[in-house]
């Protein structure tokens, strides 16, 4: 069938081009009736490819994005987790990351997975009365 539209839009004589427009006549019809079809299969197929790089190419960026903020984490970061949770690097060993959280700094073990991003000004828990339950 490829093969056959390939010849279609290869063929030299006018029975081809008229059978792209849409009219086929003569003794060419049954060879140009898959040129036709071929512009109808390429339009769809075409839309697909963009679509598939509209969506592919800006989620490389972010995840490359993400890689390389996780890639330069260093001790003192002040970040947030996936969770919600703010706190200041305490040390990182290979994919585990403790962090210092609250006033009390309390330590708190995480994957390197989980950091969500580097802040930038310092947001911590001030809380200087007890939770009432």
């Amino acid at each position: 069938m490829l093969l056959n539209a390939i010849q279609s839009v290869l063929c030299a004589d006018t029975s081809a081009l008229s059978c792209l427009g849409g009219g086929a006549s003569g003794s060419g019809a049954g060879s140009c009736g898959q040129g036709g079809s071929l512009m109808t299969m390429l339009l769809p197929l075409a839309m697909i490819v963009v679509l598939l790089v509209v969506m592919i190419i800006p989620q490389r960026k972010r995840d490359k994005k993400v890689k390389d903020m996780l890639s330069s984490l260093k001790q003192g970061d002040r970040v947030r987790t996936i969770g919600g949770i703010y706190g200041t690097i305490s040390s990182i060993k290979d994919d585990v990351i403790i962090l210092s959280v609250g006033p009390d700094k309390v330590k708190l073990v995480f994957a390197r997975g989980a950091i969500s991003q580097v802040e930038d000004a310092g947001v911590e828990n001030t809380m200087t009365e007890e939770v009432k339950d």
